[in-house]
């Protein structure tokens, strides 16, 4: 009886050592594994809204504000003696449950938010930093800039009158010129941007930020010749080694450089009229053939999406929407990378607004 009282405790001890170990060993499984279920969401959530956009459908964003991931372990243990059996033997049991109960909470962004996040243009004090930490500035002025000076990024199927001044020249060729040889700046290390942040004076100037460009000289006969069209192309003026970017359109100031920025909405909607749709969706009038249909998924298309009846087996991020499956391949890294600075994008325009309606989810299992 001894030596089976022994193994009894010894079982038991072993049973609540296991369960010492359950947070650390759950920590990082469940951190990768929420993260990369969070980015996959907001991930179709975008694509779904283009999609949505193409087809006239409202938009709209459901934020995940707070995750709860809890876990409940219970133990139970008893030994005896059965008294009335001969020989006299011990009995008992050990018993342990385990419960997970992941608490989600969604906010929709409405109201205030809402009119923040996809109205508000984003000020060229923000976007130019993102070109700064290396992200490709002509993909990002494509998403972002409506024009830069008098040259226009405004589509023909997207126009609309009042849109830009009687000076501005619609003629996009310049435009894409433009962020071409700025991309080749850029890699080539010949383009600067600085941010300068100028502090507030109490009662007096709110802290604003100030965004600046810079084109390097360079020794290459070839990115001369690119850095001379460039500057020309800007008005960049051979008395200032900097031009202040501002948020504007047309012809700008001397040491000035006009970006008319786009709002969320827009940029969103800019990506959506390029999706090419199918032709039964445009014969039953569910939305309507764009315009100037040779810019759909050509060169400078932004982002090509495709659409199938059945599931994709490599795709980025699909999502189904009228009985058709639209994707990203992923395959497809312009496609990949434009998307991805649309959602940081997305991301820069978020605020932080007093909560609405909230829609806590929990979860048993």
């Amino acid at each position: 009886m001894h030596n089976i009282t022994k193994i009894i405790c010894v079982s038991f001890s072993l049973a609540l050592s296991g369960c010492y170990s359950i947070g650390s060993q759950r920590l990082g499984k469940d951190q990768d594994e929420y993260s990369i279920s969070i980015i996959e969401s907001n991930k179709r959530q975008t694509l779904q809204n283009l999609v949505r956009l193409r087809y006239a459908d409202t938009p709209g964003l459901l934020d995940t504000t707070q995750l709860i991931s809890g876990y409940q372990f219970q133990q139970s243990a008893f030994l005896g003696v059965a008294s009335d059996t001969f020989p006299i033997r011990p009995n008992g049991g050990i018993a342990a449950q385990l419960q997970q109960n992941p608490t989600f909470t969604f906010q929709p962004v409405t109201g205030d938010a809402y009119a923040h996040s996809f109205l508000r243009p984003l000020p060229p004090a923000s976007l130019l930093p993102l070109a700064m930490g290396g992200l490709p500035i002509d993909i990002l002025l494509q998403l972002s800039a409506q024009s830069i000076n008098s040259m226009s990024n405004n589509r023909p199927f997207s126009k609309n009158s009042g849109d830009m001044d009687s000076n501005t020249n619609y003629n996009t060729e310049e435009f894409f010129e433009l962020i071409h040889d700025l991309r080749l700046l850029q890699a080539s290390g010949l383009l600067g941007i600085q941010l300068q942040q100028s502090p507030e004076i109490k009662g007096k100037t709110f802290e604003t930020s100030h965004v600046f460009l810079s084109i390097y000289p360079t020794s290459n006969p070839n990115l001369a010749k690119i850095t001379e069209i460039t500057k020309k192309l800007l008005n960049f003026s051979p008395k200032y080694k900097r031009m202040e970017v501002v948020y504007g359109v047309g012809n700008p100031k001397p040491g000035e450089i006009n970006i008319l920025s786009r709002s969320m909405l827009s940029i969103l909607g800019q990506v959506a009229y390029q999706i090419n749709i199918p032709a039964d969706e445009l014969l039953s009038g569910g939305t309507q053939r764009n315009q100037e249909e040779s810019f759909v998924n050509s060169e400078n298309s932004i982002i090509n999406v495709k659409y199938g009846k059945s599931h994709p087996n490599n795709s980025f991020v699909s999502i189904m929407y009228d009985n058709y499956y639209y994707w990203i391949d992923k395959k497809d890294f312009k496609s990949k990378l434009a998307f991805t600075i649309t959602q940081m994008l997305l991301e820069l325009s978020k605020t932080t607004q007093p909560s609405s309606a909230i829609v806590t989810i929990p979860v048993n299992k």
